[in-house]
C-alpha cells in the first residue's frame, strides 16, 4: 500500500511553475473534491489557496467517506506555504497531520531556497534493508516541490500547461512526474464552466523507496494516469479539476465538486 502522502502526491501532482506570478491584490480559490474507487466514493477533500504579493499558502483537509469510512476512518489536514520568485515556486514549509482510528501520524518538511533542510516523520520509519532500499542521494532534495506546492501550475495559456516535469518529495520518496499533452475539452461544475486541458502523467520513482514494490512498479510501467486542469479565474494559475490513476485492482478517480475563485 502507498502511504496517504503518496496518494495525495499522485492524485494531485502537477508541474513546476512556468511563469512568474505577482498579484496586485489578494486572490483566493477553493476546490472541493470526491475520491472514488471502482465507482464508489471513498474520500472527500477540500483545498484552499491564497496568493498575495509573491507569497502563497495552500491548506487542505482529507477524510474517508462512504463505505471506506466503515473500514478505515482516516482524516487529516495538509498545509504548504512559500514564495514565488521569478519563474519559480519556492516552498518554505509543508505539514501533513492525519489519523487512522487512534493512530496519529505527521510529516513535516522545511525548506531553504527551495532545497529540503529537514524532514520529520512520526511515527519514524522502520529500519530499511540496504539490499532493497534505494536511499536518497546528496542532490535528490534540491529544487523540489512538496505535494501541496505541486497542486498548482502557472502558464500563459491552456496550450502551455502540459509538457513539463515536477521533482516531487513527500517526506520519504523522491519522484518525477512527467506531464505530456493529451487533449482539450470543457467542463461544468459549481463555480466553473469553461475550457480544460488534459495531460498524461508518467510516474518515475527516484529515491526513498523499496525495490520490487508491486504498487510502484505498476504505477511506473503500466498505470494510465490522466490529469485535467482548469484556470483559476484570470490569475494565470491552473489547478486539477479531474484526475484518474490506474491501480492493479481498478481506477482511482478524483473529481471536483466545486472549483471557484472566492474573491
Amino acid at each position: 500500500m502507498l502511504r496517504p502522502s503518496h496518494v495525495v502526491a499522485i492524485l494531485l501532482a502537477v508541474a513546476t511553475p512556468a511563469t512568474s506570478f505577482a498579484a496586485s491584490s489578494p486572490q483566493s480559490f477553493k476546490g472541493e473534491y470526491t475520491v472514488s474507487f471502482l465507482g464508489l466514493s471513498i474520500a472527500r477533500s477540500t483545498f484552499s489557496s491564497r496568493y498575495e504579493n509573491g507569497v502563497y499558502s495552500i491548506d487542505g483537509s482529507v477524510s474517508a467517506a462512504g463505505l471506506a469510512k466503515l473500514f478505515d476512518d482516516t482524516r487529516g489536514t495538509i498545509s504548504s506555504k512559500g514564495t514565488i520568485s521569478g519563474q519559480k515556486m519556492v516552498p518554505q514549509a509543508f505539514r501533513a497531520d492525519y489519523t487512522s482510528g487512534k493512530k496519529a501520524s505527521l510529516v513535516d518538511i522545511r525548506f531553504g531556497n527551495g532545497d529540503v533542510t529537514s524532514t520529520k516523520v512520526v511515527p519514524a520509519p522502520e529500519k530499511r534493508d540496504p539490499k532493497s532500499w534505494v536511499p536518497l542521494g546528496a542532490g535528490d532534495l534540491k529544487s523540489v516541490l512538496d505535494p501541496m506546492a505541486a497542486t498548482v501550475i502557472y502558464a500563459d495559456s491552456l496550450d502551455k500547461v502540459c509538457g513539463r516535469t515536477v521533482k516531487l518529495y513527500d517526506g520519504e520518496m523522491r519522484a518525477n512526474l512527467r506531464l505530456t499533452y493529451a487533449s482539450k475539452g470543457s467542463i461544468s461544475v459549481p463555480g466553473y464552466k469553461g475550457d480544460t486541458v488534459t495531460c498524461r502523467m508518467g510516474f518515475e520513482p527516484v529515491a526513498g523507496y523499496r525495490k520490487g514494490r508491486k504498487a510502484l512498479e505498476y504505477l511506473t510501467k503500466k498505470s494510465k494516469m490522466m490529469v485535467t486542469f482548469a484556470p483559476l479565474g484570470k490569475s494565470g494559475v491552473y489547478a486539477p479539476i479531474h484526475a484518474t490513476v490506474g491501480t492493479q485492482i481498478g481506477p482511482l478517480t478524483i473529481s471536483a465538486r466545486r472549483f471557484e475563485a472566492v474573491d
